[in-house]
């Protein structure tokens, strides 16, 4: 199977890129869509949503079948998602959406999480030796929670339907229960295994936790069955019925509050009061002749792949092929040299001031482009930021929406690491963030990730933590809606967001062919490239390894879904072949 799979595979990457005079690109002969199965392309007339679950993508295509538009599907599929794929989708974490109407209207909205004003960089300066994970797991690991109030800020400036109405579905299915995937349940016994680790190195604390987790118990054969979370059920109904004042100043704050204060957290009832969901001008770059709208900081996904597409702009990536050695090695080096910037440079612009005009300037570009050596790598430990700061003053999921009149959202919410602190707040069911772990709690040291990020980024009362999540739309040279896309992933969402782009633009892909094919990761630091297991065709790689590039290879990376609008208005989706995730058109 595997084998007819990988030559099924090749044909169509065949098919799709190879562009009359652009040599066919180098897939590996053994590359079966990092799995054993292909994406399955869905098209649709009007409506499509591409979501890491198909129960959440099943509510939002039904309230674009019930005459909702793009954003009420989308409050739709994220609360579904806080239900059926708790590792990531959440109520209990943040987030960014990108709306772009059809009547041209643009609009970023940053519900990140903050640091509570109780945060000190000094906090987790002190734990650094007795308890280096501090950031991760436990009460001092949450951000204040952003999800609830920008959802429902998103419906209160574009939604059309009833905000309880957007909510039942989820509501449903918490009551009701939903059938347990195998991710889903292999994710939630590693959840309980991680448990009965930190219940060993505290247990006067972990064990009250453990008790309030015991309902995401439900154990490795799970798979097939029905899973119901009645206390998740109920804090949904109070959320559907007050909005976000239950969750930010009502019964399930006091809930937040009551575990906060047993585990020592930092959260207060002003912190959470205080919570407010931000409106941000979209990031617009071109490429191509394309448009771009990405999000601007404090996601550092807009700023970062802008700097890379005027870059890359000097070559043409489509005539040297996907997956060669030169473009291979291009888009790490542009990769290198932008992530230097982001590391360095990029954090909330409520507390730093960037030079964000600089860093996304052709004149810019032109200076950074010239540091590249198209065959040789360039040692990260000889690439700093470029620019000079200005005066100071993975577990993720993504979806994409389009309906039926052109409107499109990208959103990528997250809790961080999967499944998030490891806490479950009692009473309520839901998981919540260690988002803090995203800010440098000690700069210059590797975070998670392995980022390792500077003063711009450090921990301070009131800030939002930088990110890497880059929910990004994509207009065709006319202006016309051409790709949705995004991706979880950690550190390597911008790099995996930006190449289902430059396969759009550069390689002429479909979205299954987008969605699918390997993919490949820098950083700047650690200096490695990274490539999924059986990406790079074995001569490519000596190639790149001849060049000084470190090799790595990993499982594979991120979990794409993207929508992909064809010339004659169907809506293609396909859900990312490395997930579990689901297109659903109407």
């Amino acid at each position: 199977m595997r084998g007819a799979l990988a030559a099924a595979a090749a044909l169509l990457f065949a098919a799709c890129a190879q562009a009359p005079g652009r040599p066919a690109p180098a897939i590996p002969a053994d590359w079966a869509f990092a799995g054993e199965r292909a994406a399955a392309v869905v098209t649709a007339e009007h409506g499509m949503v591409v979501s890491a679950d198909r129960f959440a993508s099943e509510a939002g295509r039904d309230v674009l079948a019930a005459g909702g538009n793009a954003v009420d599907a989308a409050v739709a599929t994220a609360f579904a998602l806080a239900v059926t794929h708790p590792q990531a989708g959440n109520i209990g974490g943040g987030g960014f959406m990108l709306v772009r109407l059809a009547d041209g209207t643009a609009a970023a909205l940053d519900f990140r999480e903050t640091a509570p004003a109780a945060a000190r960089r000094e906090t987790y300066l002190e734990l650094a030796d007795s308890d280096p994970d501090a950031s991760l797991w436990g009460n001092l690991a949450w951000g204040v929670p952003g999800s609830v109030a920008g959802l429902w800020e998103a419906h209160r400036r574009f939604g059309s339907r009833p905000w309880a109405e957007l909510l039942a579905p989820a509501v449903a299915l918490a009551r009701d229960g939903f059938e347990v995937s195998d991710a889903l349940a292999a994710d939630l016994e590693a959840f309980w295994d991680r448990l009965r680790e930190l219940d060993e190195r505290d247990p006067e604390v972990w064990r009250r936790h453990t008790s309030w987790a015991a309902s995401f118990r439900v154990g490795p054969d799970a798979a097939g069955r029905t899973w119901a979370q009645p206390e998740l059920a109920a804090t949904l109904e109070r959320i559907a019925e007050q909005g976000p004042d239950d969750f930010y100043r009502g019964r399930t704050a006091q809930l937040i509050l009551d575990e906060q204060a047993f585990g020592g957290g930092l959260i207060s009832a002003d912190d959470l009061d205080g919570y407010r969901a931000v409106w941000r001008e979209p990031l617009h770059f071109t490429y191509r002749g394309h448009t771009v709208l990405g999000m601007p900081p404090v996601s550092s996904g807009g700023v970062t792949m802008a700097q890379m597409a005027n870059v890359l702009s000097a070559w043409d990536l489509g005539g040297s092929g996907f997956g060669s050695a030169d473009t291979v090695h291009l888009l790490a080096e542009a990769s290198r040299r932008a992530y230097a910037d982001r590391n360095a440079l990029l954090g909330d612009p409520e507390f730093v001031d960037m030079p964000l005009g600089e860093l996304a300037s052709a004149d810019y570009a032109a200076r950074r482009r010239a540091t590249i050596d198209p065959a040789r790598a360039t040692p990260s430990t000889e690439v700093g930021p470029g620019a000079g700061p200005g005066p100071r003053g993975d577990d993720t999921t993504h979806f994409s929406v389009v309906d039926g009149s052109g409107n499109a959202v990208s959103l990528t919410t997250t809790i961080n690491t999967s499944v998030g602190s490891h806490v479950v707040i009692g009473g309520a069911g839901f998981l919540m963030n260690n988002e803090m772990d995203d800010f440098a709690t000690r700069p210059g040291q590797p975070n998670a990730y392995g980022l390792v990020q500077g003063e711009a980024n450090a921990v301070g009362p009131g800030r939002r933590m930088l990110s890497s999540m880059s929910p990004s739309i994509v207009l065709d040279p006319d202006g016309e809606l051409l790709l949705v896309t995004g991706t979880p992933g950690g550190s390597r969402i911008i790099n995996v967001t930006w190449q289902s782009i430059c396969n759009v633009v550069d390689h002429g892909f479909d979205v299954g062919t987008v969605v699918s094919a390997p993919r490949t990761h820098h950083q700047h630091l650690p200096d490695l490239l990274f490539f999924e297991r059986g990406g790079l065709a074995p001569d490519v790689a000596a190639e790149l390894a001849a060049r000084g590039h470190e090799l790595r290879e990993r499982e594979p990376m991120c979990d794409v879904q993207a929508i992909l609008v064809r010339p004659d208005g169907l809506r293609t989706g396909a859900a990312d072949p490395r997930g579990s995730g689901h297109a659903a058109g109407h």
